[in-house]
Parts: C-alpha cells; structure tokens; sequence
C-alpha cells in the first residue's frame, strides 16, 4: 500500500497534534522582586533550562516563587587576621545566605524550599546562588511534576 504525499502530511500534521495535546504545559512562575536577585533567579532559570514559563506579573501565575533578602556575613580584617596569625586560614572568606520557596497560587502551600550557602560572599555569588536554586527547582520539578 502506498501513501500519498497528501496523506503522509496530514498523518504529520494530526500525530503533532496530538503529541502537543499530551505534552503537559509548563507551569507558570512569577519570580516575585527581592532586591535585585530576581534578575539573577530568572536568567539561571533559562540557562539551567528549567521546564517553566516566567510571567513578568502576577497575573495568570500558577507559582510564585519567594526569596529572602541575600544575607552576607562578612569577616573583619582583623578577624581575618587573627585566624591567620594563630589558626589556619582556610574557610575566612565572607559568606552569604538565601532561601526561597515555590508557593502554589490557588491552595497556597508552599510545595518547594531551598536554602543555598556559598563562600566568597557579597555580590559575586547572587548567580552562583540562583544557577544553585534553579538547578535543585528543576531537579525537584523532574520527580513531582508541578502540573
């Protein structure tokens, strides 16, 4: 049996079809403002290709995603210093701190948490930090799937 080349494109046409109306949509997130480090959350998000869509609003969010302000814990000169003079050295760089968590819009239970700590504190770690959650978020998202 031979198929035309008409045939053969409408077999195309409805298998694609289909295969879309299986493929569940990717759940929507809204990254809510936290200082700046929003920016860093939404640019790990696509270079870590997590399987979401990022809204610029609140409207149509299915997720929100929450963090805390970046804590950063700095070490004194002379605190350095002094580790230095009569301890070891290692480990006295400053360090920062951020959690976040993935509420559900309608139930508002929160479905996801992390908390990242990184050496070398400050502002050289916010994409270190984000590129962490986005990772672990799709990590999480691949074993409970948000949809």
């Amino acid at each position: 049996m031979k198929i035309s080349s008409t045939s053969a494109l409408l077999l195309l046409v409805v298998s694609s079809a289909l295969a879309a109306t299986l493929t569940p949509p990717e759940p929507a997130i809204y990254i809510v403002p936290a200082g700046g480090f929003q920016t860093s959350l939404m640019a790990a998000m696509q270079k870590k290709h997590v399987p979401i869509s990022l809204l610029a609003g609140e409207t149509g969010a299915q997720y929100r995603l929450e963090s805390t302000p970046i804590q950063v814990k700095t070490q004194t000169t002379g605190s350095k210093f002094a580790r230095c003079l009569f301890a070891d050295c290692i480990g006295i760089q400053d360090r920062s701190s951020v959690a976040v968590q993935l509420v559900d819009e309608k139930s508002k239970q929160i479905v996801w948490a992390y908390t990242v700590h990184k050496q070398r504190g400050g502002a050289m770690n916010d994409q270190s930090m984000a590129e962490a959650v986005a990772k672990h978020l799709k990590e999480f998202m691949q074993k409970h799937p948000l949809n």
